[in-house]
Order: C-alpha cells, then sequence, then structure tokens
C-alpha cells in the first residue's frame, strides 16, 4: 500500500470514531513511522511503504481509535516555539497557556535578573519557554509530581537551560524556600462536576491531579495565591491561568492576600483566561 491510501485509510477510520483532527493526525502518525516530516509524505504519496512499517501504523491508529491524544503517541508537543517531551505523566501544554509566557515578556521585557517561581511545573513548557526568551532570568520550578519533573528535568537538557533551572518535589503548601520577583502557575482547575463535560482524550488519559480543582474548581488556585503572598516580594507579580468563569471568584482571593489586580487577559476563544497581579 502506498503512503496516500494507507493515510487515507486511517483517516476515514478516525472519522468513524468522531475524531475531529482524523486526516491530520492520521498524517503525524505516519511521520512518525516513516521518521519522515509532512513535505516527504505530500511529495512521496505515491510511495509503497513497507509491511512493517504499515503495520506498525496501523497499530498506532488502533490506539489513537481508543482516544489516546495524539501528543502521547508521538512524545512531544509543540508549544510556544520548541517541541517539548510529554508523556502521560504530565498534562499536554495547550496554546491558551501560552499568555502566560506572553504576560510574562510584556511586563519585564526591560527587566533582567529576575528570579521566578512556577508552581506545578509539569512538563516544564511554561518556565522552559521564559527561559529560553529571557536569558538573565533564573527559574525554580515546583511540582508534587516525581515523574513530571523527571520529563521537565529532560526538556530542560534539550533546551540547554539545567544551569538556570533548579526543581523541588513539594506540595505548594510545604515550600518555603525564597522570595521571588515574579510567580507564575497554571494550576488545576476543573471543577469536579464538569469533568463529565470533558473529551475522552483528556478524561481517559491526561493526569487528573494536574486537573482536578476540587468542588469548585478553586481549591488548588486558593492554595497557590495563598502561599504566593508568602512567597512574592513586596511589588512583585503572580501571573495565574484560570478558567473562563472564574475571574469574578479569583480576584476576591488575590484581593483578600494582599494582590493588586493589574488586568485580566482573554484568550483566543475571546475568555478569561488569565489574571496578572501584584502583591502590595
Amino acid at each position: 500500500m502506498n503512503i496516500e491510501k494507507a493515510i487515507n485509510e486511517a483517516s476515514q477510520n478516525l472519522i468513524k470514531k468522531r475524531i475531529k483532527s482524523a486526516l491530520l493526525d492520521s498524517e503525524i502518525l505516519m511521520s512518525k513511522v516513516l521518521k519522515k516530516d509532512k513535505k516527504f509524505l505530500i511529495t512521496n504519496s505515491e510511495e509503497e511503504i513497507s509491511d512493517n512499517d504499515y503495520k506498525n501504523f496501523k497499530k498506532l491508529i488502533a490506539i489513537r481509535l481508543k482516544k489516546k491524544p495524539i501528543a502521547y503517541l508521538t512524545g512531544v508537543k509543540s508549544f510556544w516555539k520548541y517541541d517539548f517531551i510529554v508523556n502521560e505523566k504530565v498534562l499536554i501544554p495547550r496554546p491558551e497557556s501560552e499568555l502566560l509566557i506572553e504576560q510574562v515578556l510584556e511586563n519585564y521585557k526591560n527587566k533582567e535578573n529576575i528570579n521566578f517561581l512556577d508552581i506545578g511545573t509539569g512538563s516544564g513548557c511554561i518556565i522552559l519557554s521564559i527561559l529560553k526568551e529571557k536569558k538573565s532570568f533564573l527559574g525554580k520550578g515546583v511540582d508534587v509530581s516525581k515523574d513530571s519533573l523527571k520529563v521537565c528535568k529532560a526538556n530542560a537538557n534539550r533546551l540547554g537551560l539545567n544551569s538556570r533551572l533548579k526543581l523541588f518535589k513539594s506540595d505548594i503548601d510545604n515550600f518555603s524556600l525564597g522570595k521571588y520577583d515574579l510567580v507564575i502557575s497554571n494550576p488545576p482547575y476543573i471543577k469536579n462536576l464538569d469533568f463529565k463535560n470533558l473529551d475522552d482524550d483528556v478524561v481517559k488519559y491526561e493526569p487528573k491531579k494536574a486537573l482536578d480543582g476540587g468542588l469548585d474548581g478553586l481549591s488548588e488556585i486558593k492554595k497557590v495565591i495563598k502561599k504566593s503572598s508568602e512567597l512574592v516580594k513586596n511589588r512583585g507579580k503572580l501571573i495565574l491561568e484560570i478558567a473562563h468563569d472564574q475571574k469574578n471568584e479569583v480576584k476576591k482571593i488575590l484581593i483578600s492576600n494582599n494582590f493588586y489586580i493589574n488586568k485580566v487577559v482573554k484568550d483566543f476563544a475571546k475568555k478569561d483566561r488569565c489574571i496578572i497581579s501584584t502583591k502590595i
């Protein structure tokens, strides 16, 4: 079978399972099997693939049919300007989380030697992207998951950032090392009742601990804000990702913990997604 026919066959099978990105997923998995880029697939669409490659391709498609996310099948996810190693121990980076990086770069465009903390580091996509952009910054990452920190360390190695990064395994409640110019966090913020509305890709495969914000979606956010009020220097900033319907509640929590609200930023879908605040 040639490349084009194999991709189309796989795509039709994925469509039957209502996978919206059926064609793209088929192309990505074919690229993985052949170790070639998309341009190669297009320019060599008539080329026959070996029986072994076809067998491996069908295996990957069979797993995707069970809704396993494409990023976990390829082991990488593009975020900001880089490809990050991911596995089922870490949340898959989302485009909306790039807002955190944009806001850090905007708020610190004329600043050097910033010491910052990332709470809930996961794959490291946020902290490492910032460190790549700002060569004089020093970052610390804290995460309760040892497996997440392993993934972050692997990504730091790939990006050559080990010298400016320190990682700590700890619940944020028990972390008290240092004072920071800036704290950033994309904490778990999904309400318990909202889990039933999430896609199978997310519910079945992504780590629940990285998503679960408790009954009201605010339990982890409250912890982050409370601890940040101790860890952020006066006039330092806390930049948080939130759910689209949490703005008012989170603003109240911030104010009660001595933070001034600078602004709320909307994501690409025009939903509230990021709050920038200053410790006063």
